[in-house]
């Protein structure tokens, strides 16, 4: 077979075929050098006393030669596409820098006063040095437990209604919608419902450990109800036609085939919705109020929790404050601990208990 040539590449020698196919192209350590002079400089200035959101500018100006070397090498087009890489990029870093911070201040200011007797001491005739936040964790504990044992079971009737029995009649209409106003009520408001629900019984200045239940449960449901909901929606009706050719019942093709085919979504929906409500302070701080002492009885008193005690001991510090401000940094970051451990094991829950296709 005879190959012929152009008379172009007669003269010109050697044809790169990459190049023929992409045109040309910056070298590929290109973007590495660009936007690591760009760490450089923005570190340098930040060393030298430049504030840090100036020297986060500078980096992104100096990220920006890279699409303007791309005009100049590979033309248009792509020199765009790398400009929206850039874009991207910043974006990303610049949501992750308010958590980043959070956690560096967090962790460096909490870290120094975990111990054993700050777990396993509470406040009760503390003054000063000393003292934990044992009541604190109990309470937290408690009060959540106790907010998914009544939302749970509120929550998901509620979602199998909707999603098996009510076939888009008025009543599952209104249910929706009240469930979507309940997701944007703020915190304070499910707080006030709860002490109102209590002043009716036990009158004027109410301070129940249960009344923190009921004002998180308030704020846990419609969280719970949608993400089941949307759960039981993704099991193939398939299922339920088979159970049904089979004469199985309703309930308990509901029990028997779709919860557990949802199962996984469910528990990381329910597990999500703990650690959204477990670090509310306002609700708490209006029903259940606080304490230096242990209480183990919601129903019994005052009870103190995690989110309370960090408010309580900046708000109130005492003479010297340090001591106090550091058992608040404490309680922060076992806070922050609890609700990053919900959250694995709402990851590891979604993971051993989905179908094996899903993983």
């Amino acid at each position: 077979m005879t190959t012929t040539l152009s008379s172009r590449n007669r003269d010109s020698g050697p044809v790169d075929i990459h190049e023929e196919l992409y045109g040309a192209q910056l070298p590929s350590w290109a973007a590495k050098a660009v936007i690591g002079a760009g760490v450089l400089i923005g570190l340098a200035l930040y060393l030298l006393g430049v504030n840090l959101v100036l020297a986060a500018l500078v980096v992104f100006v100096v990220s920006l030669a890279l699409p303007a070397w791309s005009v100049a090498v590979e033309g248009r087009r792509k020199a765009t596409d790398r400009l929206v890489t850039v874009l991207v990029t910043s974006s990303f870093v610049l949501a992750m820098f308010p958590l980043v911070s959070i956690l560096y201040t967090v962790i460096s200011n909490g870290a120094r006063v975990l111990s054993a007797e700050f777990f396993t001491y509470s406040m009760r005739n503390v003054v000063g040095e000393g003292g934990g936040i044992y009541h604190a964790t109990i309470g937290t504990l408690l009060i959540t437990g106790g907010a998914a044992v009544i939302s749970i079971p509120i929550g998901l009737f509620a979602a199998i209604y909707l999603v098996e029995y009510a076939d888009g009649n008025r009543l599952s209409r209104w249910i929706r919608f009240l469930v979507d106003v309940m997701t944007g009520i703020p915190s304070i408001v499910a707080g006030l419902f709860a002490y109102a629900l209590f002043v009716l019984f036990f009158g004027e200045g109410v301070r129940l450990g249960v009344g923190g239940s009921v004002a998180l449960a308030v704020l846990m449901i419609p969280v719970v109800v949608r993400s089941t909901e949307e759960m039981l929606k993704l099991v193939p009706n398939e299922l339920r036609e088979a159970s049904y050719a089979l004469g199985v019942p309703k309930w308990r093709t509901v029990a028997k085939v779709v919860l557990p085919t949802a199962l996984a979504g469910i528990v990381t929906g329910i597990t999500l919705a703990v650690a959204r409500v477990i670090g509310e302070t306002a609700p708490l701080l209006i029903i259940a109020g606080m304490t230096d002492s242990v209480n183990f009885n919601l129903f019994d008193g005052r009870m103190a929790t995690l989110p309370v005690f960090t408010y309580s001991s900046v708000r109130s510090p005492g003479i010297p404050p340090e001591f106090s401000i550091d058992r608040a940094w404490g309680a922060a970051l076992t806070l922050l601990v609890i609700v990053m451990l919900l959250n694995l094991v709402a990851r590891l829950v979604s993971y051993f208990f989905s179908p094996k296709g899903e993983r």
